[in-house]
């Protein structure tokens, strides 16, 4: 192995690093596709003060959270916040990270999905989507 000196490899080593660090701080010529997805859905229930409806609903929200697509899901209740620009008449929000629209896409026709339409849609009165990708 050749040896160089300890000043050289210092300079060197600081060059790649710096390249590395600004290569990945750049996202070019990204698709929809590529781009994280955010599907943040929310849920008024047709009994909104039933706690049975609602524990139904978390249940099998938790068991959706099992399709494979799903890179990350939280399920919550509206936060004790009061400012004008809150929204809290929703009973329960399901919010889901995929890695890219495509996983979100499938995640609407999988199996999970469809049978916890078919199981929990009588609970609720209105459904309201937020979608959004990577800017």
């Amino acid at each position: 192995m050749k040896s160089i000196p300890r000043r050289k490899f210092i300079g060197q080593a600081a060059l790649a690093a710096g390249a590395g660090v600004l290569a990945s701080s750049f996202k070019t010529n990204l698709t929809m596709a590529d781009k994280t997805f955010i599907h943040h859905v929310y849920f008024w229930l047709k009994n909104p003060g039933s706690v049975e409806d609602t524990d139904k609903l978390i249940a099998g929200l938790k068991k959706l959270s099992k399709v494979s697509t799903i890179a990350s899901a939280h399920i919550g209740k509206p936060a004790d916040t009061n400012r004008e620009v809150i929204d809290r008449s929703y009973a329960v929000s399901w919010c889901l990270f995929f890695k890219n629209s495509t996983d979100q896409a499938s995640y609407q026709t999988d199996p999970v999905h469809l049978k916890f339409i078919d199981e929990c849609s009588s609970l609720w009165s209105k459904v309201v989507v937020y979608d959004s990708i990577d800017v």
